[in-house]
């Protein structure tokens, strides 16, 4: 049976009504979505497949003469602004919870600029208070979401000695009640175990993204708001990006060479988009390797320290059962001698077995009964 090939990295973009979220989503996954200039014109989120740009596949794609290239995909979910009471139902506020729920990052839309045409859910920019109105949102949610599990445990606890998720619960519960996410926990082995089982918001990873004005876009430190989540992001050890969401709606409208030049011309080396996607891969430790032929040569999504033989079932549940060996060319060797075979006869071709931990950018023949 062949392995789902849909993306399996998935980020929700959260933030309050009026931030920039769907005219960044728009821009990034290039699909016409109301933005109009009032709260939850987002109501179902929007959801959009991105293709990681990859310039490693254009050159293995000519090298094998393939007939089709596969890249690595990201899914962007545009989740419907949320507002304070959101965790006790406000504004539609469980149906937005749920769908952050189901994706595996968190995109926070800070707004960082100010424009008196487009109001602000607060009627006053305050990125700090922005981030603490949702943040405090997903901290209820955890906290009622512990309290029903605790509950459960409780009935548990008459059958078993082992207080381990018990403790567990009571330190959740305990660290919420103080308005705190709970990635800011150090967890044991043990615990992370038991955490697999329990679905909070506030343990996924969280990239922060402050919509700026295009003017501020190379003078960062002029923007005493950016500061301001700079220091923030800083204490929570999360990841901050800069973008200005209608310059992102501008390149979305271009094609690639054009692309290229506008943002040369605005002195900058990556889009948003391009940004977004890196940290993402960062923020959950994914890489890709790569298989190529003359039928194609596509991208593999998987985490840092996975094995041959576990990277093989991403391709298909019978390479991964019936798993031989592994040849591994690295694309830096593959493209300087000019194919598989060249690189085999140069020595560089290397057989691996089931448990080599496979690297960013491996070129990979799987040999399988």
């Amino acid at each position: 049976m062949a392995k789902d090939q849909s993306t399996n990295l998935s980020c929700g973009i959260v933030g309050l009504p009026n931030v920039g979220k769907s005219t960044l989503f728009s821009a990034i996954t290039r699909k016409k979505v109301s933005a109009e200039n009032y709260p939850f014109c987002t109501i179902d989120p929007n959801i959009g497949i991105v293709e990681v740009a990859d310039q490693r596949l254009i050159e293995l794609s000519k090298l094998s003469n393939s007939k089709k290239t596969v890249y690595a995909t990201i899914s962007f979910v545009d989740i419907a602004g949320l507002v304070e009471g959101a965790s006790k139902g406000e504004g539609l506020g469980n149906k937005f919870l749920s769908n952050i729920r189901d994706t595996d990052a968190i995109i926070h839309v800070v707004r960082c600029f100010e424009d008196e045409e487009l109001i602000h859910v607060s009627g006053r920019i305050d990125p700090l208070s922005d981030i603490e109105t949702i943040n405090l949102e997903l901290i209820l949610s955890d906290l009622q979401t512990a309290e029903n599990i605790k509950v459960k445990l409780e009935k548990k606890a008459r059958f078993t000695k082992d207080k381990t998720e018990m403790n567990l619960i009571d330190k959740i519960i305990d660290h919420l009640n103080q308005n705190q996410v709970l990635r800011l926990i150090s967890f044991t082995l043990e615990e992370k175990e038991f955490l697999k089982n329990w679905a909070f918001l506030t343990l996924k990873k969280v990239i922060y993204v402050a919509n700026i004005k295009e003017e501020e876009l190379n003078d960062l430190e002029t923007n005493k708001n950016i500061q301001i989540v700079k220091e923030y992001t800083k204490k929570e050890n999360s990841t901050l990006i800069c973008i200005s969401a209608k310059i992102e709606q501008e390149i979305a409208t271009l094609e690639p060479d054009d692309a290229k030049e506008f943002l040369k011309e605005l002195g900058l080396k990556d889009s948003g988009l391009n940004q977004l996607i890196k940290a993402s891969f960062n923020l959950l430790h994914l890489i890709s390797f790569i298989t190529t032929g003359e039928i194609e040569t596509r991208a593999w999504t998987i985490v840092k320290g996975t094995s041959a033989k576990e990277a093989a079932g991403k391709i298909h549940t019978d390479i991964e059962k019936g798993f031989i060996r592994a040849e591994v060319v690295s694309y830096t060797d593959i493209i300087q001698y000019k194919g598989r075979v060249q690189a085999r006869e140069a020595g560089k071709a290397l057989s691996q077995g089931k448990e080599y931990i496979v690297q960013d950018g491996d070129v990979i023949l799987f040999f399988h009964a």
